[in-house]
């Protein structure tokens, strides 16, 4: 309670009054000086004598530290007092406190800064006598007296912490503080504080002033006092490790990531020393090296800081291990460090982090008996975020030792998997050696493709490494390709391994030829079948053999472009010899398109005829049209025919990947030959785009009209359970993660289905949602062709297709098709085709997303269910999941809404519109020069959509979205909000004027009621000044607004107005609107509420340690052993 007061009320007491506090502040701390106080209460007594020496100032802190020097050496527990209190002290400087001035904070920096002299020496005085003292008393066998020193060296060590952030380094180092703490590093009772000093002192960042040496000189008093503890731990350890136990592991653990965040911040203080530096990376290798996972794992960052810099250009090093004043220095530092990064160094870090890369899950026990004591894991660090990242952390330093030592890299990894396929070799049914081999790939594909990188300047490297390296990696080629392994799992992963030497393919063209032969020879090899359930491995590895084609074909450049001809000759072969499946077909095709991308437009137009065409005579045949996509029904029937229906799914897919590949790269194509500045080439594609949608069209609308409730109803049963949401859909909602992927999920319908067997539940759901998926992504796509998709297609085939069912869609049906359709066609739509295309299209969509979220949302918040389509079918075990699954779905259609009227509001789409970024006073706009509406809906969606009727659902959406308690959603539609306050400012357009001034600008601060749109608020609180400034001479209804609030009063207001005139700066009059909106609601509009963290002085330490060394003094009965029984 003292403290709040003095926190709080302070100000209100007079001087004789703070006098009288102060001394009775002290008068507590004598009484509470006692054995037997309890320690929160002696603790919150320093806070309190702390409060008050910074409230009051410099003066009584200058009084009081002389009286407390005095204190402090009449015992251990006046001691620990007198430190509690030099803990608190700094607290506000440690600590943001938004209570706490900028000017009183420096003036407490200042005071402090100053005392330093008088401070640091105190401190390490007390830590010396009370250490000591511990010790004697521990000796003598007086342990109750020997705990009371102890407990004054955990304060003092304490306290020292609050002073390590900030205090300068050479100061702490002249007052022995440096020293002290790590002499306490070898007192197991006192190491884990001690480990916090150099935590907090390793990162300090070295200045730029004269000061710079006295800075070095103290770093290098800490890499010392580490490195030696570090030095004899790794002795210990690697001669008698069963010596050390877990205690001390976990020190170590706390040393290691003190070396790390050194050597990351502050290596240039030891680049100039070479006896230190060597040293010091041979004892972080030590860690990186070490079987202990934990300590592995944080020496990683070290090498991964190092290694980064060492390999980035020299404007990139900014603030980093080895960053200095100047450029040239900072080159100097890395050519010394480099000089002893050496082979041998980054051949050691290649070889532990390999075996680093297996996965969990594919050990085996026999595996794991081979590791030995080495730890690939950790149970504790299971549960980190960080952990999640380890590997692919890892996997980064290997591609920057990899660009530093490419010879060593290379002799490595080939070393490294010539053992395991000689180990295969002789037991090709070796599990272990198989998850090796599977873990290896990864490692490959990152050497090579950093060694062969056109960044790394391959093609101009001298021609001896040129030549090794080719020798190498031709090397580990051929034994690739001499390999006859027919197992699936091992076809498998030498498809990965074919593919992982794409970029080396770049650079040695003579040798695409062989592998392209090879990954023919794997494919053949395996069973085409897919009636045996007992082949979905081999169809698993034929679908991998497809994809490494693609894979080669990004990586290989121009290299494959003569093999071209080999390779459609090789595929029309396979398939009319029924060697090649259907989703097969498409991943080669796929591969193809790549490759044409690289030969020109030509080639691609070539390429895509050769693979549509066929695909052509089967899609747009009437006959397969009127059987199916006439009406709904038609899918009943498509539903028993399996190889019509996957056949159509292929097609659809085929399309997807067809217009994903078929684009232009910038490489290909010379603007100069345009015949308009700003005009872009033809696509590729566009001939083909008219015939593939026609058909398409017919087949979204038929799947839309399943979900009519007059079709639902009479749909044969598994139909209609194929129709509800999938579990792998609700897991995700639920935020569950996906559960095991059932047999015939959609990830396997490529594998598994070519329509032999009859559609189950299962087959018609995955078939659906691709169709759907790959359907609406083709039509998205294809709106970036420009007038191959709007002047082409009839837009009521269209609108009928996509809108026809609007209102029986699902929410997640519809969020997809504004996502993946109608965004991009917003985005896309030529200017002189809105008027054709957007009222068919939007209009519907409008409607009926305003009616929909408006009736859900009031759901969800009277009710607490928001009752959306989707999950009415869902029988579940817990409501909960439902409420939880209904919500997030309601969310994301909002969400997704607001995006699409982001969209229409987005600067591209209304360059008519100017900008507002002016003075309140200019921008009292002169009622003359408004203009009308039609004048922008030429130049502005927004716009367009007011003239021709079509935003009135969007205007109520905008209403609405302030009280739905979706901070993002607010966020996306406050750009449309925006650009309709600004046409109501340009135009003369009076009902806009009265929607904005009235029914918009009420709304806007009704969500500032909300606190889920603080994270908006500032915008708002600019729209809000907007409408003000700028409408309230047009109309009065902002005045209006802003009387009907409850706590306003006309002196407000017209105080309010004044202060805008006053001011001609946008940000100025923000401020000005934020405060009369406080005090206008009585500060009820929590999205405006001050987030004040309030620093309450409490007895928690921030040091991340375990419960048994986190206390400052916390003693546990128990038999005392020696000094450990101390604390």
């Amino acid at each position: 309670m003292l403290q709040h007061l003095v926190r709080l009320r302070w100000d209100e007491l007079s001087l004789a009054e703070h006098k009288n506090f102060a001394n009775l502040a002290i008068d507590l701390m004598s009484e509470t000086a006692d054995p037997s106080e309890d320690w929160a209460l002696k603790s919150q007594t320093a806070a309190l004598v702390a409060e008050i020496i910074r409230r009051e100032g410099l003066n009584l802190w200058k009084e009081m530290f002389p009286s407390l020097v005095s204190l402090s050496s009449k015992g251990p527990i006046q001691a620990e007092l007198v430190s509690m209190i030099l803990r608190w002290l700094p607290e506000d400087i440690t600590v943001h406190n938004e209570d706490l001035e900028g000017d009183r904070r420096r003036l407490l920096l200042r005071g402090l800064t100053e005392s330093l002299p008088e401070i640091l020496p105190l401190l390490y005085t007390l830590l010396e006598t009370h250490f000591a003292a511990a010790l004697n008393e521990a000796g003598r066998n007086q342990m109750e007296i020997a705990k009371l020193h102890a407990a004054t060296v955990t304060a003092t060590l304490n306290a020292i912490n609050a002073y390590a952030e900030w205090a300068p380094l050479s100061d702490l180092a002249d007052a022995g503080i440096i020293n002290g703490c790590g002499f306490l590093l070898s007192a197991p009772d006192f190491r884990l504080h001690a480990c916090e000093f150099f935590k907090l002192v390793s990162p300090r960042k070295r200045p730029i002033d004269a000061s710079a040496s006295k800075f070095d000189q103290a770093m290098i008093i800490i890499f010392q006092i580490l490195m030696n503890i570090s030095r004899e731990f790794l002795y210990r350890s690697g001669s008698n490790p069963g010596s050390i136990d877990e205690g001390e592991y976990e020190f170590v653990e706390f040393i290691c990531e003190n070396m790390v965040s050194l050597g990351a911040s502050n290596l240039q203080s030891i680049a100039g020393d070479s006896s230190i530096l060597p040293f010091y990376l041979e004892q972080m290798l030590g860690f990186f090296r070490h079987f202990k996972f934990a300590i592995h794992f944080q020496s990683v960052h070290f090498w991964l800081v190092l290694m980064r810099d060492l390999m980035s250009k020299p404007k990139s090093s900014s603030h980093s291990a080895i960053s200095s004043s100047g450029s040239g220095d900072v080159e100097n530092v890395k050519k010394k460090i480099l000089s002893f990064v050496n082979d041998d160094f980054c051949g050691a870090i290649l070889e532990t982090s390999f075996p680093h890369m297996l996965k969990r899950e594919k050990i085996l026990p026999e595996t794991a008996l081979s590791l030995g004591v080495l730890e690939l894991w950790s149970d504790d660090f299971e549960g980190k975020g960080e952990f999640s990242q380890y590997r692919s952390r890892l996997l980064e330093l290997i591609r920057f030792v990899s660009s530093c030592k490419p010879l060593v890299a290379a002799a490595k990894v080939s070393e490294k998997i010539d053992a395991i396929i000689k180990s295969l070799l002789v037991s090709p049914t070796q599990t272990q050696d198989l998850a090796l081999m599977e873990s290896m790939q990864l490692i490959l594909e990152n050497i090579v493709s950093t060694v062969f990188d056109e960044a790394n300047d391959f093609a101009k490297a001298n021609a001896e490494m040129q030549f090794a390296l080719r020798r190498t990696f031709d090397g580990l080629l051929q034994q690739f390709l001499s390999l006859k392994w027919t197992e699936p799992a091992l076809v498998e992963v030498l498809g990965h391994y074919l593919d992982a030497m794409g970029p080396f393919l770049k650079y040695s063209s003579d040798a695409v030829g062989s592998v392209i032969n090879k990954l023919f020879e794997l494919l053949t090899s395996l069973p085409i079948a897919v009636k045996d359930t007992s082949t979905s491995s081999a169809r698993r590895a034929r679908l991998q053999i497809c994809t490494s084609f693609i894979r080669i074909a990004k990586t290989a450049d121009k290299s494959i472009l003569p093999h071209m001809k080999g390779i459609a000759n090789t595929i029309g072969c396979l398939q009319r010899e029924g060697c090649l499946l259907r989703g097969e077909h498409n991943l080669l095709g796929e591969a193809f398109l790549v490759m044409a991308s690289v030969a020109g437009i030509q080639q691609q137009q070539e390429v895509l005829a050769w693979l549509l065409e066929p695909l052509s005579q089967e899609w747009t045949h009437s006959e397969w049209q009127d059987k199916y996509l006439s009406e709904p029904y038609g899918l009943v029937y498509l539903f028993s025919e399996a190889q019509v229906m996957w056949s159509s799914f292929h097609s659809v897919t085929f399309f997807e990947k067809a217009l994903k590949r078929s684009g232009i790269k910038k490489a290909n194509w010379n603007p100069e030959n345009s015949s308009t500045p700003d005009s872009t080439p033809i696509n590729p594609i566009a001939p083909h785009v008219s015939w593939m949608l026609t058909p398409l069209l017919k087949l979204l609308r038929t799947i839309h009209s399943l979900w009519s409730p007059s079709v639902r109803q009479t749909l044969p049963g598994e139909i209609q359970a194929a129709m509800i949401m999938s579990d792998v859909e609700r897991f995700t909602l639920l935020g569950e993660g996906n559960p095991k992927v059932p047999k015939g999920s959609l990830a396997n319908v490529d594998k598994s289905k070519e329509g032999y067997a009859e559609p189950n539940e299962s087959d018609i759901r995955n078939w659906l949602k691709g169709i759907r998926d790959s359907g609406y992504n083709v039509l998205g796509l294809s709106t970036t062709i420009g007038d191959s998709f709007f002047k082409t297609l009839d837009v009521h085939s269209v609108a009928f297709a996509l809108m026809e069912n609007i209102q029986s869609m699902e929410f997640r049906h519809i969020r997809q098709l504004v996502h993946s359709v109608l965004i991009p066609l917003v985005k896309h739509c030529p200017l002189n085709m809105w008027e054709t295309w957007l009222e068919k299209l939007l209009h519907p969509l409008f409607v009926h997303a305003q009616q929909a979220l408006s009736c859900s949302w009031s759901c969800l918040l009277q009710d607490g269910r928001a009752k959306v389509p989707d999950v009415i079918e869902i029988v579940s075990g817990s409501d909960l999941k439902v409420e939880v699954m209904e919500e997030k779905l309601l969310r994301d259609l909002t969400r997704e809404i607001c995006s699409l009227l982001s969209a229409i509001a987005s600067p591209p789409l209304n360059p008519g519109i100017p900008s507002l970024e002016q003075s309140g006073h200019v921008s009292r706009l002169d009622t003359s020069s408004l203009k009308s509406l039609d004048t922008f809906a030429s130049s502005s969606m927004v716009g367009f959509l007011l003239k021709h009727g079509l935003a009135l659902p969007t205007l109520r959406m905008c209403l609405e979205a302030f009280t739905w308690t979706d901070g993002e959603a607010v966020t996306k539609i406050s750009s449309y909000c925006s650009v309709l306050v600004s046409l109501s400012i340009v135009t003369n357009h009076s009902e806009l004027v009265e929607f904005v001034s009235r029914d918009l600008f009420s709304s806007i601060i009704q969500g500032l009621a909300l606190e889920s749109n603080a994270i908006i608020s500032a915008d708002l609180i600019g729209l809000c000044r907007e409408i003000f400034v700028y409408l309230c001479d047009r109309h009065p209804a902002p005045r209006q607004v802003l009387m009907s609030l409850p706590s306003i009063t006309p002196h407000d207001l017209l105080a309010f107005e004044e202060s805008l005139t006053k001011t001609l700066s946008p940000k100025e009059q923000k401020q000005h609107m934020k405060s009369l909106l406080i005090l206008a609601t009585g500060n009820k509009l929590k999205a405006l509420a001050a987030q004040k963290s309030v620093n309450i002085i409490t007895n928690v330490s921030t040091r991340p340690r375990s419960s048994g060394n986190a206390s400052e003094s916390r003693v546990d009965d128990g038999e005392p052993l020696g000094l450990a029984a101390i604390m």
